[in-house]
């Protein structure tokens, strides 16, 4: 049986899933004025490139003659999913900002928005959707029907289905808001990330060494995770995360400050120039009067007086 505390639990974290993208895209366009275009193309990078690119790689490597040993070794898998994260996302992020956001605001609200979109999106799926999938679930093992829903799984993953049942039946509300407090921390991340690699994209030059930057510390955080989640307890493990997520998240402040002032510089009209006062001539400069000619040099008018 599930816990009544813990549907109750699932329940709220599904709405918060599901409600809270669409209230954050709402208030970024809002507050920053930013644009949607921006909100969706993070939204659909992490689509593309982390649930599809990034899956169909996951599906060669780890199914490979070497997957056996990366998922044997929790600190091979950590680097390795950590990387795979990194590359994929921040690559994405790149791409899409340097070809589809290039006409968009160039102050930190295109980054920001950007970063709402992905981790928006992020948390729609991987956590929302699960959360409903999970009451469902919940409420089959509650009824006694998960003989019904074993029948319909094949052979070779009813051992996975199980185990996942055991899990579903062992989650506390504890663990669930730790699972919300996990989330909280991706989206700030995420929008620490799309700060410093949008700074990367407008600034360029000696400022695009943010770009691999982005790349590693993602790669970072979600390693740390992996092997914490092994070798610590789920507390520790999420207040590494979110202190982490935070000095990213502070990072990005930093960068953004210094996009809005120079966004705001270049979009302030220059002063117009103020024209000099006309030259004043020097007395020696200054052209004398025509000379009036003396009564003795007057010209003397002719007699008009007829001869007699």
């Amino acid at each position: 049986m599930v816990e009544l505390s813990s549907i109750i639990m699932m329940a709220i974290n599904a709405l918060i899933g599901i409600v809270a993208p669409f209230l954050l895209a709402w208030w970024v366009i809002g507050k920053f004025k930013a644009g949607l275009k921006s909100v969706l193309t993070g939204a659909g990078v992490f689509v593309v490139f982390a649930l599809i690119l990034e899956s169909i790689v996951h599906q060669i490597v780890l199914k490979g003659p070497n997957g056996a040993a990366i998922t044997g070794n929790t600190l091979y898998y950590a680097l390795y999913g950590g990387l795979m994260a990194g590359l994929f996302e921040e690559i994405g992020r790149f791409l899409s900002m340097k070809l589809l956001l290039k006409k968009e605001s160039p102050a930190a609200k295109t980054g920001i928005a950007y970063g709402v979109g992905h981790g928006g999106v992020e948390l729609l799926i991987l956590f929302g959707v699960t959360m409903i999938s999970n009451l469902a679930i919940s409420a089959l093992i509650n009824s006694g029907s998960t003989d019904t829903l074993m029948a319909t799984v094949p052979e070779a993953n009813r051992a996975q289905v199980q185990a996942q049942l055991e899990g579903l039946q062992a989650l506390t509300t504890g663990t669930l808001l730790f699972g919300l407090w996990e989330r909280v921390s991706a989206i700030i991340l995420q929008v620490g990330l799309s700060i410093i690699v949008w700074t990367a994209v407008r600034k360029g030059g000696k400022w695009l060494w943010l770009f691999p930057a982005a790349i590693l510390l993602h790669a970072l955080v979600d390693a740390l995770a992996v092997i914490l989640s092994k070798s610590a307890d789920t507390l520790s493990t999420e207040i590494v995360v979110f202190a982490l997520a935070i000095a990213v998240g502070a990072a990005g402040w930093m960068l953004a400050k210094k996009l809005n002032a120079e966004a705001a510089a270049a979009a302030s009209p220059s002063a117009p120039e103020v024209p000099s006062a006309p030259e004043v001539l020097s007395a020696q400069e200054v052209p004398s009067a025509p000379e009036v000619p003396s009564a003795q040099e007057a010209p003397v008018a002719p007699d008009s007086t007829p001869a007699e």
